[in-house]
C-alpha cells in the first residue's frame, strides 16, 4: 500500500506553497528579467515549480490567514486496509486546551512495536494535522508503527511556548500510555517537515532538559529552524524562489515568537538554531533541498550537531526546493530523498533498547 502523493501534490498548488506564501506577486517576472529563475532545479523537478510560481496571491497578513488556512484543502484518509485514524484527545499542557491528536496504527502485536510523534508543517500559522493524515497511515504500515499525528495549536493566535508544549505534552502522554498503546517507548521517533521540523527540534531539545525518556531520533525534513533568514539574513539570489518564501517565513517566525523574526533577543528555547547547547540529542536525520530557503540553516543546524557529538546524517538533494518530495513524489531525486530519510527510520527502530 503506497500513498498516492498526487492528491497532495494538488492539494500543495491549491494552498499556492510556493511564493503564495508572502512573496510579492511580482516575484517571477522579476526573475525572469534576469533570467530564467529555474536554470538550476532539477528537469523532473522544473514544471511543478513554473506551476507554483505562476499563480498570483495577495500578500501575507494576519487578516488574510483565515482564508490561507481554508485554502488548505486535505487529501482524505487512505480507506482499508489502511491503518484507521483513530481521533484521540491528550491532556494539554498546564492551564492550556487538550490536544487532538490522529492515532494510527494501534492493534494487536505479538511484541511491542515503535512510534512515530509526527509534526505538520505550515510555517507556524496554518496547516492541520489531517491534512497529513493520509501520510501517516502510510508510514504506520510500512514501519508496522504506531503514528500520533499531533493538531497543535496555532501562531499568532497561540505563541512560543504554546505549540511546542502541545507536542511535547503528547509526546509524555504517549511515553506514558506506552504500555497501552503496544509502544516500545525506547524507540519513538519525532518526524516533522518544514515548521513540523522545527517544533520537532524543539521538542527533542524539551525532552532532553527534562530528563525522562528521550526520542530515539529525530528526523528533520527541509526544517524549519532560524527565525533570521529571510529577515537579517538574505538569501542567495540563485536559490529558487518555491515552496516558501523569505517574506512568509519573516511573517511565520513573527508570529510564532511575538516579536519580529531576527530580533536581537528571542524567546528562551523558541529558535532551535540559535540553541547554546546540542549536545545530548538522540540521532538526527536532517534532509533539504539544495534550492530550500532553509538549505544554509539546516546544514549549519547539522554541523552543529555532527561538533556536539550527536550522530547526524545530512541529506542534500541537488536542483531541489522546499517540500519538492510531496510536489513530485516520483523524480529520482525525490526518491533518492525518500529513500534515505526512511533508511534512518528504519535505523532507529532495528535497536533493540
Amino acid at each position: 500500500m503506497q500513498l498516492d502523493r498526487r492528491d497532495l501534490h494538488r492539494w500543495l498548488l491549491g494552498l499556492g506553497a510556493a511564493t503564495a506564501l508572502g512573496a510579492p506577486s511580482g516575484l517571477l517576472a522579476r526573475a525572469a528579467g534576469k533570467g530564467d529563475p529555474l536554470h538550476l532545479v532539477d528537469p523532473e523537478l522544473r514544471a511543478a515549480a513554473q506551476a507554483m510560481l505562476g499563480q498570483s496571491f495577495p500578500p501575507l497578513t494576519r487578516a488574510g490567514l483565515p482564508a490561507l488556512r481554508a485554502a488548505w484543502v486535505a487529501p482524505p484518509p487512505l480507506p482499508a486496509p489502511a491503518p484507521p485514524a483513530e481521533i484521540r484527545s491528550v491532556r494539554g499542557p498546564k492551564g492550556a486546551p487538550d490536544v487532538s491528536v490522529e492515532l494510527i496504527g494501534v492493534r494487536a502485536r505479538p511484541a511491542r512495536c515503535p512510534a512515530i510523534l509526527h509534526i505538520h508543517g505550515g510555517g507556524m500559522i496554518s496547516g492541520r494535522a489531517r491534512n497529513m493524515t493520509a501520510f501517516c497511515q502510510t508510514i504506520a504500515a510500512e514501519f508496522d508503527c504506531v503514528v500520533v499525528n499531533v493538531d497543535y495549536r496555532l501562531s499568532p493566535e497561540t505563541r512560543f511556548p504554546g505549540p511546542v508544549e502541545d507536542n511535547y505534552a503528547v509526546f509524555a502522554w504517549l511515553v506514558e500510555n506506552a504500555a497501552e498503546l503496544g509502544v516500545d517507548p525506547s524507540r519513538i521517533a519525532v518526524l516533522g517537515g518544514s515548521a513540523g521540523g522545527g517544533l520537532a527540534a524543539m521538542v527533542t531539545m524539551l525532552a532532553r532538559d527534562r530528563g525522562g525518556v528521550q526520542p530515539c531520533q529525530q528526523i528533520l525534513l527541509y526544517p524549519m529552524l532560524d527565525d533570521r533568514t529571510g529577515s537579517t539574513r538574505k538569501p542567495a539570489p540563485h536559490l529558487a524562489p518555491v515552496g516558501w518564501s523569505a517574506e512568509a517565513n519573516a511573517f511565520g517566525w513573527s508570529a510564532f515568537l511575538g516579536v519580529p523574526a531576527g530580533s536581537a533577543k528571542v524567546p528562551a528555547g523558541a529558535v532551535p538554531a540559535r540553541a547554546p547547547n546540542l549536545s545530548g540529542l538522540p540521532p538526527s536525520f536532517i534532509g533539504v533541498g539544495a534550492l530550500d530557503l532553509f538549505v544554509d540553516e539546516d546544514l549549519d543546524f547539522g554541523r552543529r550537531l555532527i561538533e556536539a557529538g550527536v550522530p547526524t546524517a545530512l541529506h542534500v538533494s541537488p536542483g531541489a526546493f522546499h517540500a519538492f518530495d510531496f510536489v513530485v513524489p516520483d523524480a529520482a531525486v525525490s526518491k533518492a530523498f525518500t529513500q534515505a530519510w526512511k533508511a534512518a527510520l528504519r535505523t532507529a527502530f532495528a535497536k533493540v533498547a
